[in-house]
């Protein structure tokens, strides 16, 4: 899920702590590549502010809450699509 964890920040300031931490503490701050372990649709805060944040859940516990900063849309083309969609599709 957590790819790479690119760097510590100061959640007050928002300065760079530390490059390439080994591991994070309870309530740190910081910038990491998430990877989904499945298909997932999402979009970054700049383009939608609205949607304000995300939060990762573990059997019912909060693991981790961010703002999305960018997204790396792969468009795989093998995916499920469903009956609605296919709909949708013949219909324009």
């Amino acid at each position: 899920m957590f790819a790479d964890l690119k760097e510590k920040i100061d959640h007050h300031s928002g300065k760079k702590l530390e490059d390439g931490p080994e591991f994070f503490r309870s309530g740190d701050t910081a910038i990491i590549d998430m990877v989904p372990g499945k298909p997932m649709c999402v979009e970054s805060f700049s383009d939608y502010p609205s949607l304000f944040h995300f939060a990762v859940h573990d059997v019912r516990q909060t693991v981790a809450m961010g703002v999305i900063k960018a997204v790396d849309k792969k468009a795989t083309g093998d995916g499920k699509v469903t009956k609605s969609a296919q709909k949708a599709q013949k219909g324009k």
